[in-house]
């Protein structure tokens, strides 16, 4: 089976009420146990890679790494270019094999994140790819995604029918509520169903996508803080609020810092109890098992998208 746009995998989803988890990969580890964990519980995949990645990784290197993923587990996957900024960028992860890219141009005027997204949906669409663009911009960081807090701001649903009709875009992320990163929320957090429903209502049938949606598990940053890190009171999105999205337009669910969160607390306890190893597989195995894990149970418990394979 080769590599699939997210075209059928939104469908589906839009139509049984659940999403399909977009995790972000940067190295063989954090894929093979996303796809383990995937391929345990048939559900199908999106594996994303960030303008970070690509810069630390090499774009070949992850592209030929997912698409063994594709040979060794048989499951629908989509590779998609997260966050790209520009025109260029985005057409470089389509002429190397991508199979969906993001033009994030929210930083830009209406007007401008309209005209730049077009151009990339022109050329996306001539190569059988499929994009993903962005109204309204979410506060934090993440590899090359920086919005401080201030300068955020929800997605105005009075813009989304306009700016899918004139740029042809096959699925919108919006802002409402989640931000990028382990973050800290002030007060409790709160996602503006209001907003979804709105724009749900603007543009039925259309598959929308959530960022920023990290759950941050507490027993992870315990790990963290109790070896070295300092991350009290980080706090993330409920995932009962991500499994209601699901349940409505949200059919893509972005999944970043949850897995490095695994990876980093899994590092830092074997080397606590372990200071002596030195073999890279004594403490990425574990690595990979901790984010095996968290996919399992974001696909079952938080996705619902277990058996849709």
């Amino acid at each position: 089976m080769p590599l699939v746009t997210s075209t059928e995998m939104f469908k589906k989803a839009y139509e049984g009420g659940y999403a399909i988890g977009a995790f972000n990969v940067n190295n063989m580890e954090i894929i093979q146990g996303i796809v383990e964990a995937a391929t345990e519980e048939r559900a199908p995949l999106i594996l994303q890679v960030s303008s970070g990645a690509r810069k630390y990784a090499n774009t070949t290197y992850l592209t030929k790494m997912v698409e063994a993923a594709v040979e060794t587990s048989g499951l629908p996957i989509c590779l998609h270019l997260d966050h790209g900024d520009t025109f260029a960028l985005c057409k470089d992860c389509i002429d190397s094999g991508f199979t969906s890219v993001m033009i994030d141009a929210s930083a830009h005027p209406f007007a401008e994140n309209i005209s730049i997204t077009k151009q990339v949906v022109e050329y996306a669409h001539d190569h059988g790819v499929v994009v993903e663009a962005e109204l309204g911009k979410l506060a934090g960081v993440e590899d090359d995604v920086k919005v401080d807090a201030k300068d955020a701001s929800y997605t105005d649903p009075d813009q989304v029918q306009e700016f899918v009709e004139k740029t042809g875009v096959d699925s919108l992320a919006i802002a409402i509520g989640t931000s990028h990163g382990a973050f800290k929320f002030k007060g409790q957090p709160r996602l503006r169903f209001d907003i979804l429903q709105e724009v749900e209502n603007r543009l039925p049938g259309f598959p929308i996508v959530l960022h920023g949606a990290s759950s941050v598990p507490q027993d992870l940053v315990k790990v963290i803080n109790q070896y070295g890190g300092a991350m009290p009171g980080a706090q993330g999105v409920p995932e009962e609020m991500l499994r209601e999205a699901a349940k409505m337009a949200v059919c893509k669910i972005n999944i970043d810092s949850d897995l490095r969160l695994a990876v980093t607390a899994t590092v830092r306890e074997h080397f606590a109890l372990n200071p002596s190893h030195f073999d890279p597989r004594q403490y990425l195995g574990p690595a990979r098992e901790a984010v095996k894990k968290i996919v399992r149970h974001k696909i079952v418990n938080v996705l619902g998208c277990n058996g849709k394979a």
